[in-house]
């Protein structure tokens, strides 16, 4: 990044760092930013700089939050004998866009891991066992994602749990809507057929 400045090359640097963005994403954003007036730019630098500070993470469920216990946990309308395991916090809201789940959360902050060195231990599961000891949960969901580390998670909390006598369940995989027969996997296909259901 010899052809800019060093000040919007660490700004680019910076930029292209954050996930999902490239070199070419991380340019067009620091022109933007760098064309915003003074006060939209501070604006935008103090929303970061508050959310750092502002966030943090629920005592009870894992999830982010502005404060302890979150809003979901906290909702006295939630479903307390669900629980949904997931593996981030970003996981939460994308099962919230749903507006059809009612229970409430535990996030893992993570999945097991062995080839990075990531065990049990290392991810939000203790906390869940003594959730499930404290409370009367009828059924715990496992919604991990679809990857080796995933299902692996999904395995060793379900032996975890099962010995307890509480339901545990997991999220169906397979082929999305919209999509064609023709340009899906084995492994998808596999799931799908495992997860067929009566009509």
């Amino acid at each position: 990044m010899a052809q800019y400045a060093k000040p919007l090359a660490n700004l680019i640097r910076e930029l292209s760092r954050l996930p999902g963005i490239g070199g070419k994403s991380a340019q067009r954003l620091a022109f933007h930013i760098l064309s915003m007036d003074d006060r939209e730019a501070e604006m935008l630098a103090n929303s970061i700089l508050r959310a750092k500070s502002a966030m943090k993470y629920c005592s009870v469920c894992g999830n982010l939050t502005d404060k302890d216990p979150c809003g979901i946990c906290s909702d006295p309308n939630r479903d307390r004998r669900t629980i949904c395991v997931v593996e981030q916090a970003k996981d939460v809201a994308a099962m919230e866009r749903m507006k059809e789940y009612n229970g409430l959360y535990h996030v893992l902050h993570g999945a097991i891991s062995p080839m990075d060195g990531v065990g049990p231990e290392d991810i939000n599961l203790k906390q869940l066992i003594l959730r499930l000891q404290q409370d009367d949960v009828r059924e715990v969901i496992l919604a991990t994602n679809p990857t080796i580390e995933g299902e692996a998670t999904a395995m060793y909390t379900a032996r975890l749990i099962k010995p307890s006598g509480i339901r545990v369940t997991r999220i169906a995989h397979g082929i999305p809507v919209g999509g064609d027969l023709e340009y899906t996997d084995e492994v998808t296909l596999s799931k799908a057929m495992e997860g067929r259901r009566d009509l």
